[in-house]
């Protein structure tokens, strides 16, 4: 039959968020609900009356939460035919059979991602939710299995179109993702115990494979290869395209330098930064960021290193952009934010580290290690009479870090932890430098007293000099020029600070 009621179902999920109404639907359903540790504590602060699996197999959970669902009383319910002799036995051992199954699995990913401490990651590795996957899957002809918190809203959707009752259809729909999740998962904690996951980019075309709209411009096809769900949660908005992907990787590039600051906005536009600032809160922050540039941040990518409030969420909302992405959203923030249904928001759980970076060029591949040097204040070896105030150099660390995101030829100018001007791309230092100070002096933006960044060296002292006549007082850059005495003595007679990091940060 190709029509299945949905008499009982198993929760066990790590994920709660979007729960709730499942769970307020099955009950108002008449669904009897089965659940373990935690989900069935949540399930029971709802309200809603649950069977505890511990009085179904007759076993407490054990082994700190090791074995809580792996009992035949369990799995004899997944995996029973609804045909007579597997009914008589269900029967004779007193087991319920189980129409539905919901599972988020342990957050392994996202685990990797966060730390290095072995026994963290390992205790990741879930066994049981797994096994619910698999065997659930494996009956989809007479049971329904929802593999992750992704699939909630979809089967919600069911739930309201067919009350308690499923297709086949989408009983092997949903199976088919299940295998997707469950091979996924496993792929990853093999490359944990590989110790390969630098090689993880093209790695993902195993197990992950999403066809875009289309790419760059219309009439290019696209594909994208790998899984966002370790590093984002989306919370809505229409499909990322290949450009938001392209712009989304580099917001989350440059706010990595920033996660551990005070908060901080950024705003982008085809990669490059147009806006960042560092405030007191998240809404100063925004403001700032978008003052450097108001006019490019229409249609721009958004990112906060900290919790998008209401008050910020009304703020943006007063522009067009594309893509806002923060760690998290408070919950009148994202529902303020939704509202505008296009828009993607996308909460942050973990900032990439991947140790190399790929580029398909010349019918191959080059590969290169990524750049993860973060210059601190130690760093700077300061080359000039004159020495930066404390002040300056927190603005000297706050270019440098805007810069290295920058497309070369790139020129930062700073105040006050707010980038003022911005020159990518050019084909000559001076014309970045050149249209740095133009976007400041057109926003209005004060350079009396800023501080430039440069992501390479000074082959001439000509870069200091302008500066210097628009107000910049303190200069950071690599060094490495044979020329670089004649920057520094400009400097020396003009009463300007100059400090060298060592490293150029290019960007092609």
């Amino acid at each position: 039959m190709a029509r299945r009621k949905i008499s009982s179902a198993l929760i066990s999920v790590f994920h709660k968020n979007g729960l709730d109404e499942i769970v307020q639907k099955l009950h108002a359903l008449n669904v009897e609900i089965y659940s373990t540790g935690g989900t069935q504590k949540y399930i029971e602060s709802l309200d809603i009356p649950v069977h505890r699996v511990e009085d179904l197999t007759g076993y407490p959970s054990i082994l700190d939460g090791r074995v809580k669902t792996l009992h035949p009383k369990v799995f004899g319910g997944i995996l029973a035919k609804r045909e007579e002799d597997h009914l008589a036995q269900l029967d004779t051992y007193e087991i319920p059979s189980l129409d539905l199954v919901i599972v988020d699995l342990y957050p392994f990913e996202q685990t990797v991602a966060q730390t290095n401490d072995e026994s963290q990651i390992i205790e990741k590795i879930d066994i049981g939710g797994i096994s619910l996957i698999r065997a659930a899957a494996k009956n989809y002809k007479d049971v329904l299995i929802v593999p992750s918190q992704n699939e909630y809203q979809r089967l919600l959707t069911l739930l309201e179109k067919q009350g308690a009752a499923s297709e086949i259809e989408d009983r092997k729909w949903f199976a088919m993702k299940a295998f997707e999740v469950s091979s996924h998962y496993d792929y990853h904690i093999h490359q944990h115990f590989s110790k390969e996951t630098e090689e993880t980019p093209f790695k993902k075309s195993l197990s992950a494979r999403t066809v875009l709209r289309y790419g760059e411009n219309p009439h290019q096809q696209a594909i994208y290869y790998g899984e966002m769900d370790a590093l984002f949660h989306k919370l809505g908005g229409k499909e990322l395209s290949f450009n938001n992907l392209v712009d989304v990787d580099a917001a989350v590039q440059l706010m990595a330098e920033f996660q551990n600051e005070p908060p901080t906005f950024a705003v982008l536009k085809h990669t490059n930064a147009c806006g960042v600032a560092t405030r007191t809160t998240i809404h100063e922050a925004w403001q700032a960021a978008l003052a450097g540039d108001p006019v490019s941040a229409f249609g721009g990518i958004l990112i906060a290193n900290q919790t998008i409030d209401l008050q910020t969420a009304q703020a943006i909302d007063e522009i067009f952009y594309e893509v806002l992405i923060a760690p998290d959203f408070d919950t009148d923030a994202s529902e303020h934010l939704m509202k505008k249904k296009k828009r993607v928001l996308l909460k942050l759980n973990a900032y990439p580290r991947e140790k190399k970076v790929f580029k398909s060029l010349l019918n191959g591949v080059i590969e290169q290690d990524a750049d993860l040097r973060i210059e601190s204040s130690e760093d700077l070896k300061i080359v000039t009479e004159a020495t930066p105030s404390v002040g300056e150099i927190n603005d000297l660390i706050f270019a440098n870090k805007c810069v290295k995101h920058l497309k070369s030829n790139g020129i930062a100018l700073v105040k006050d932890g707010q980038l003022v001007g911005m020159g990518c791309g050019q084909t000559s230092r001076v014309d970045a430098l050149q249209q740095a100070i133009q976007k400041a002096n057109h926003f209005n933006l004060p350079l009396e007293g800023a501080v430039m960044a440069s992501d390479a060296f000074f082959p001439f002292p000509d870069c200091v000099e302008i500066a210097d006549k628009a107000g910049v007082r303190s200069v950071i850059q690599p060094g490495g020029s044979i020329k670089d005495q004649l920057s520094i003595d400009y400097c020396n007679a003009h009463q300007m600070s100059m400090v060298f990091t060592g490293h150029r940060h290019f960007k092609h």
